[in-house]
């Protein structure tokens, strides 16, 4: 630990974290309000070039759903912040480390209590709102399916993993950042992408399948089309499954998931249940496009390359007394400060990450589009088009979001410019 720097080190950054985190929720309250302003006003009338495809009822109650997810999410990003200055300006996370310094001796078992600590009470201060979120919002629209006893098993399973797989991490993670001198960073870096490798090859066959079952595709003409389309497309997969997602949510979607030769493709049933056969082949033929472009490596090449300067970054900060000061902590005497390091970084990095999500959701609509285009080459452009006007219809995705929302926010371009797009490669445009 670096000797104590002057105060305006200290002060500088208490009044940088103060002015990022008004500036974001200043930013984030601006986009809600504009979102539903937009969403308001166009409620009565559903868009031309969908109005012989969207009936008005669907229209109003997709503007509805998005309204309130929309006042929900505004009440989230306030407590947001204002657990986030109880964290840290006004001394919450120093508050707990201090006190279990009283009843622990310091050591690595006192820092990982911090961690478990933190996780335990940031968790508990986030549940009003999830269960808020499943059993009132998605259940007056009648998206939710989840029973409180199936949201209890949820929640016992995900401790129990918690438990199992991250508890290790975090120990070793915090042990790593003590031992390993002043190139630690770098060491537990290279754990956290093999970690992250390890999860993506072992989730499709080990974790998933503790929350939902996963049976074979079991439709002989779907599962020709689709084995047609893979053969096509130079594919290969473990397997077509089916998902029990309707259990849990009336939203529909279909994923590839896993890594080298556990990847399988996986519906859900309430997909299968909305879709045409030729529908569903064009929204495989999509998610296939991810894969011809190399979205997926891409994706993970930039947040490994990401994680990399934050680590970088964080095995800088941990070393300076102003870092824990100005956010509110005294560091332990001892040295002993990882994971008030770590904790501290988690809570950071969302704050800043706030003001380069545009670019962020940017790539992503672009990759959007590049699928989209490999779908219609590969498959029927039409059955694509239709497909997501039923995806939009049945997940209540309104047709007129705000566009400077949009850019802030949406991984997905919105119907207008996807379906527009998509109909015109269709026509040969």
């Amino acid at each position: 630990m670096q000797e104590l720097l002057p105060v305006n080190y200290s002060t500088t950054l208490s009044i940088g974290f103060a002015l990022a985190l008004c500036a974001s929720v200043v930013l984030k309250f601006w986009l809600a309000s504009r979102q539903m302003r937009h969403v308001a006003a166009h409620r009565d009338a559903v868009p031309a070039a969908f109005a012989q495809h969207i009936s008005l009822a669907a229209h109003q109650r997709a503007a509805d759903y998005t309204i309130a997810q929309s006042r929900l999410s505004v009440l989230e990003l306030a407590w947001g912040a204002a657990v986030l200055l109880g964290w840290t300006l006004l001394g919450g996370l120093h508050l707990l480390n201090r006190q279990l310094l009283q009843w622990m001796d310091p050591g690595l078992a006192q820092q990982v209590a911090v961690m478990v600590g933190f996780f335990v009470v940031g968790s508990a201060l986030d549940l009003p709102f999830a269960l808020y979120r499943t059993f009132v919002l998605e259940q007056r629209f009648g998206f939710n399916k989840t029973t409180p006893r199936l949201w209890l098993q949820d929640f016992a399973k995900s401790t129990v993993l918690g438990l199992v797989i991250g508890l290790p991490l975090v120990t070793l993670i915090v042990w790593m950042m003590g031992s390993l001198g002043a190139s630690w960073w770098l060491w537990t870096w290279c754990v956290w992408v093999a970690f992250n490798l390890l999860l993506l090859w072992v989730y499709p066959s080990w974790i998933a399948p503790w929350f939902n079952q996963f049976k074979p595709l079991d439709n002989p003409s779907l599962q020709q089309r689709v084995d047609a389309l893979m053969q096509r497309c130079g594919f290969r997969s473990q397997g077509f499954y089916v998902m029990d997602g309707s259990k849990r949510s009336a939203h529909a979607n279909a994923y590839f998931t896993g890594f080298g030769n556990s990847k399988r493709v996986v519906f859900y049933d309430t997909l299968l249940a909305q879709l045409s056969e030729a529908e569903v082949d064009a929204v495989l033929a999509h998610e296939l496009g991810h894969f011809k472009h190399r979205h997926v490596p891409k994706r993970m090449l930039s947040m490994f390359g990401l994680s990399l300067v934050g680590f970088a970054l964080l095995g800088w900060l941990a070393q300076q007394v102003w870092f824990y000061t100005g956010l509110g902590v005294l560091p332990n005497m001892d040295g002993g400060n990882s994971a008030l390091a770590l904790v501290l970084f988690m809570l950071v990095l969302p704050l800043l990450s706030t003001f380069v999500a545009p670019l962020l959701a940017q790539f992503s609509r672009q990759h959007e589009f590049e699928a989209d285009a490999y779908a219609v080459q590969q498959a029927n452009g039409v059955d694509l088009a239709n497909a997501l006007l039923k995806l939009y219809q049945d997940n209540a995705s309104t047709l007129t979001p705000d566009p400077v929302y949009v850019r802030f926010y949406y991984s997905h371009p919105p119907a207008s410019e996807r379906l527009g797009r998509m109909r015109s490669m269709a026509a040969g445009g």
